[in-house]
């Protein structure tokens, strides 16, 4: 790929999580440009669920900094929920949201109000044919597959004019979204309805075709999470605009770190491009240093944007794990020795594995400096210390407790850097506020003028006056007096010169900020790319089904859910190869060729079939009996 960069939107858009509206409003402060959060129901996250009420007190904050806030609607629907869904659509766009992040394509049908449609990650996008037909039928941004590459994504970029969004951070998902059964059909739990119950965090064992074990109890199909610190300058010469954090269940702490980690980054990117700007208002200034590492995560991988790699698996544990700190050195009855350079802390959280290959856990008491390292106290039983913690044994920390200290408290503040005049005027004063958009207020004072005894200081003090926007979300940048001499004002006065202004200032911003509408669709509508939906179309009610019928498509079986798959299919599509992970792949070496293998959890076995053309693994079987009921009536 060449490193020049496609004819793409200027604007840089950091995309946050947020569980709830209070941890949205703190991504904002910390740096995000737009944060995606879930309404009611159909929100792709159960347990993330928020009253339109919050969405619309979070929709408030967001625009003071023309952030945007795009509302979650992305679980397949069942027929008698649509006109839930429906009047739902409605209410989070008449509480400000400016965006619907939708899965469900019988929404489309629907009477949906004019709000843009960005479409979900459990939308399957990772060919060009997909991305210009979402585009044609009404989209405006989509998030693509994670599994692209840097060329991929260029070549997707070149050709659309939609906003490319990717994600960036976070916890990785081993299939393809909205391409994984594997919840539904052990547990009766579906992915595509919100409900995941993680069965690729599980551990497993692997075997081959004649039965020959490969590895035993491991977190065969749980990854590493992802991190693109390291690629944003090249996903941005790609074509890539929004960049996504991963976390709508993560807690507070995650979303202050690595939201305020990517404004870092990204703000260094646009410092040094004169093309590019970031897409809302503000900057946020950090009261704590961020560190990617330090808050939740499996290890890192940047996956497959620079093609694929050996290492992309958390085979050990799908914990957070930490960073190793050192090996124990001595042990006491309430205490052991760990040989650490990095300063250890009471409260800290360490980990290490059991004798059982197992990731154990122990909080820290007390933290004692001792020679080269620190006797660390932890919180125990009566029994003592774990008896298979002993020497040279690995210890990590997974806590940083003065780290997580830092982010309890409030840890940023975000401003918007105002240009301030004050002219004279036939009657009195002028101030004049403009923002960092070009949208400027002007507030007068009458009175009469008259001149300062000791002008340094009426100068001084005018401009203190003038600058005091610490109550505000505002700050000065620069301050001009266009005056013809030093005046005497009163501070009152000036006072309320500029809480008018400050007033005036965000009554033009926000009637300055538009909402875009929804994109029209092309008529005549365009045809699918296929004429044949499986059940992985994920069709789950008449509308979806009559949206893909109208745009040229034959064949459509019913989503999974509605449990018309009665024997076994793929319930798992990955670019993650356990051929390739344990150098079986034939691409490694000559004439092996172990297809098919077999999953094994308990008395759970799952085939495992390669498809190597496309360079996918299969994760094969069957829905197990007594599961949920059929989405839609046959």
């Amino acid at each position: 790929m060449t490193a020049e960069t496609n004819l793409r939107p200027t604007r840089l858009e950091l995309l946050a999580p947020a569980r709830n509206a209070d941890f949205g409003i703190e991504a904002i402060i910390h740096g995000a440009d737009a944060v995606y959060i879930g309404g009611p129901a159909f929100g792709a996250r159960a347990n993330a669920g928020n009253s339109v009420a919050d969405i619309a007190r979070l929709a408030s904050h967001a625009h003071r900094y023309n952030a945007r806030v795009l509302v979650a609607l992305n679980t397949i629907v069942r027929e008698d929920e649509l006109e839930d869904a429906r009047a739902l659509a409605w209410q989070v766009f008449e509480a400000g949201a400016d965006a619907l992040i939708v899965q469900d394509m019988g929404l489309l049908e629907l009477d949906l109000p004019p709000i843009q449609l960005h479409a979900s990650t459990q939308a399957d996008i990772r060919t060009l044919a997909k991305v210009r037909f979402l585009e044609d039928v009404g989209f405006s941004q989509m998030v693509l597959a994670r599994e692209l590459s840097l060329d991929q994504i260029a070549r997707i970029a070149a050709q659309t004019t939609a906003t490319l969004e990717f994600f960036v951070h976070g916890s990785l998902c081993v299939s393809y979204s909205g391409l994984c059964n594997l919840s539904h059909a052990t547990t009766g739990r579906s992915a595509n309805r919100g409900d995941c119950s993680q069965p690729c965090r599980l551990p497993y064992s692997l075997a081959d075709q004649d039965g020959t074990l490969i590895a035993a109890d491991k977190h065969l199909l749980s990854l590493k999470d992802n991190d693109q610190s390291a690629n944003l300058r090249a996903l941005i010469a790609a074509g890539i605009s929004s960049f996504k954090i991963e976390g709508r269940l993560k807690d507070l702490a995650y979303v202050k770190n690595i939201t305020a980690h990517y404004r870092q980054q990204l703000d260094e990117i646009i410092a040094e491009s004169p093309g590019l700007r970031r897409s809302s208002s503000g900057s946020s200034t950090f009261l704590f240093t961020p560190h990617a590492d330090k808050t939740f995560n499996r290890g890192a991988t940047d996956y497959f944007v620079n093609d694929r790699k050996t290492d992309i698996g958390a085979f050990e544990s799908p914990k957070f794990i930490g960073a190793q700190i050192g090996k124990v050195t001595g042990l006491a009855r309430d205490s052991f020795v760990v040989s650490s350079k990095a300063p250890l802390h009471n409260g800290d959280g360490i980990s290490y594995f059991d004798a059982r290959g197992e990731l154990a856990g122990l909080r820290i008491n007390r933290a004692e400096a001792v020679g080269s390292g620190y006797r660390l106290f932890p919180l125990l039983s009566e029994a003592g210390l774990p008896g298979d913690l002993g020497v040279n044994t690995a210890i990590y920390r997974n806590r940083d407790q003065e780290f997580e200290r830092q982010l309890e408290k409030p840890s940023a503040e975000r401003r918007i850097a105002l240009c301030l005049r004050l002219d004279e005027t036939p009657d009195g004063f002028a101030l004049r506020l403009t923002d960092d958009e070009g949208v400027s207020a002007v507030s007068h004072l009458s009175c009469r003028k008259e001149a300062a005894k000791n002008s340094e200081a009426a100068l001084k003090t005018l401009r203190e006056n003038l600058s005091k926007l610490g109550g505000t979300i505002y700050s000065v940048a620069s301050l001009e007096l266009a005056i013809g001499q030093p005046w005497f004002i009163a501070a009152s006065a000036i006072n309320a010169l500029r809480r008018d202004a400050v007033v005036a200032l965000d009554a033009a911003r926000g009637a300055a900020r538009q909402r875009p509408p929804r994109r029209a669709p092309v008529e005549p509508p365009v045809p699918y790319p296929e004429d044949t939906l499986s059940y992985l179309g994920n069709v789950a009610n008449s509308k979806a089904r009559a949206f893909y019928e109208k745009h040229g498509v034959r064949v459509i079986a019913p989503a999974y859910e509605c449990h018309e798959e009665k024997g076994e299919v793929s319930l798992m599509i990955t670019k993650h190869c356990l051929r390739y992970s344990f150098n079986l792949c034939p691409k490694q070496v000559k004439g092996i060729r172990p297809d098919p293998m077999v999953l094994m959890n308990g008395n759970e076995k799952l085939t495992l079939r390669f498809d190597c053309k496309p360079c996918e693994m299969h994760v094969v079987g069957k829905l197990k009996e007594n599961r949920t009921i059929a989405l839609i009536p046959k």
